[in-house]
């Protein structure tokens, strides 16, 4: 297991509002489950292409929140989306497109959670000025709903 590194994620989230970002990056494929959806620590699984990650993420402060992630062997992340995560498990392309200096995750959820499309963007600092694509739509970071551990409790195709 490779060592995990103690961050402070700052992460400003929004609807997408065009599928204009599509030519500007290829997609990935995400696979991720719930261990705990507990808002004062989510534990996470996710395989991210041919990577896979242990994450763990504390209470969110602001836009703010301690993280800590750790590489695990595939085989390990599989059994665990199969026998250990909440279902439904977290199905996306995500494609990470760089702008005015910043990389925009842009995330296209699949299953249960078709349709909804979300763009997010790490800060050094929470008040950092940010420069916004053309295809960013309303922001939502601070509505709970939007977070992918939420997704599995509340899927998009049930609001």
């Amino acid at each position: 297991m490779v060592s995990g590194i103690m961050a402070r994620e700052i992460e400003r989230k929004f609807l997408v509002s065009s599928k204009s970002y599509r030519h500007l990056a290829e997609p990935v494929y995400y696979r991720q489950g719930y261990l705990s959806t507990d808002k004062e620590r989510i534990v996470r699984v996710r395989i991210e292409g041919d990577k896979a990650y242990l994450t763990v993420k504390g209470a969110t402060n602001g836009i703010t929140r301690i993280e800590y992630e750790y590489e695990i062997p595939m085989a390990e992340a599989e059994q665990m989306l199969e026998e250990l995560c909440r279902k439904p498990i977290i199905e996306k392309d995500r494609y990470k497109i760089e702008n005015d200096g910043m990389v925009w995750e842009v995330d296209e959820f699949h299953g249960l959670n078709e349709g909804l499309v979300v763009a997010e963007v790490h800060l050094n600092r929470e008040d950092q000025e940010l420069s916004k694509p053309e295809w960013i739509g309303e922001e939502v970071s601070h509505e709970p709903k939007y977070f992918s551990s939420s997704l599995v409790q509340n899927p998009y195709s049930k609001w």
